[in-house]
């Protein structure tokens, strides 16, 4: 049996010495972010950020400051050299994207092999993310889902990716950007067909949040 009690003691304990921090930060409604979330990032010993301007918003929200420094995949491996040094010295230290839970659809990955292949823990914050934030707001079969990320704009990989999806038996989750979604669904109605049942949401979480659709057919329409 746990001792609930000794769980709570581990918490207040973090940030712990030499360890990695994957944090969930939010997707849009900032009161989402967690209570063990903002203790985390308020005291670790620096921030790795996808976009260190985004995540400078964030903290002067919850007022207060902590060094960060940017990770993303134009330089995220030029960073290993200097996380490895602070871990190895003790220091602790805390991933985040821009919104959402690090590593989807993010350099993180890289990161966090690199970081157990070098015998340091790594510990997950949970919170919000947008895939799974429109899959059970979607009315769609939820119990076995793929998840493709942003899909490759053209040529071949494009098209073994929508046949993917066309005789994937279960549910498959895209992330889309506005300016492209128009020739997505096209391209979608061609393969997959106009009836295909179908949920597009946009700005999760915020004041305009919208969920679209029955199938591409109306949604196209719409």
């Amino acid at each position: 049996m746990v001792n609930n009690n000794s769980q709570l003691s581990h918490r207040k304990s973090e940030p712990e010495k030499s360890t990695l921090y994957i944090v969930a930060t939010p997707i849009g409604n900032l009161a989402d972010i967690s209570e063990r979330s903002i203790k985390v990032l308020k005291n670790v010993n620096l921030i790795l950020c996808e976009d260190t301007r985004v995540t400078m918003k964030l903290l002067n929200h919850l007022k207060f400051s902590n060094k960060l420094v940017s990770f993303n995949k134009n330089n995220y491996k030029l960073r290993f050299e200097l996380i490895i040094s602070e871990l190895t010295k003790g220091n602790s230290i805390a991933l985040v994207s821009d919104a959402g839970m690090p590593l989807i659809s993010d350099p993180g990955e890289s990161l966090v092999k690199f970081i157990r292949s070098n015998n340091f823990d790594v510990v997950p914050i949970p919170g919000p993310c947008a895939a799974i934030s429109a899959l059970v707001s979607s009315g769609i079969a939820t119990s076995q889902f793929v998840f493709y990320g942003f899909i490759p704009r053209k040529g071949k990989e494009r098209a073994i990716i929508l046949n993917s999806i066309n005789y994937n038996k279960f549910t498959s989750i895209v992330y889309e950007s506005p300016k492209r979604i128009r020739k997505l669904l096209a391209d979608m109605s061609a393969i997959c067909g106009v009836e295909r049942e179908i949920s597009i949401s946009r700005e999760l979480t915020k004041k305009h949040e919208q969920h679209l659709g029955k199938n591409i057919s109306e949604v196209i329409k719409y």
